[in-house]
């Protein structure tokens, strides 16, 4: 399992919010803001929902990438790191 790769993600992240390069989805999700990307994080949320439910493992699989990706792009927007969360995590765990 590559769980580095959640830290490269991170990474590009922070440089699309940066940088807003033309034609970049993600830079586009940065310029509409804090609500258009919770609007995104609750469409993807019910789609992994729904896959589940019809208990469709490649779909679940699809739609849990689509969400982890736009939770990240919620964090990067808010300053929070993904190191916070795993921390909060990890004290919640021991």
């Amino acid at each position: 399992m590559n769980l580095h790769f959640l830290a490269e993600l991170e990474s590009l992240l922070m440089e699309r919010r940066d940088t807003l390069p033309q034609n970049s989805y993600t830079a586009n999700l940065f310029k509409s803001g804090r609500d258009r990307i919770l609007k995104k994080i609750g469409e993807e949320a019910g789609e992994v929902i729904i896959a589940a439910k019809n208990e469709d493992r490649t779909e679940l699989i699809h739609e849990a990438a689509d969400l982890l990706f736009h939770l990240q792009v919620l964090l990067v927007n808010e300053d929070i790191s993904l190191s916070a969360v795993i921390t909060e995590l990890e004290r919640r765990h021991r």
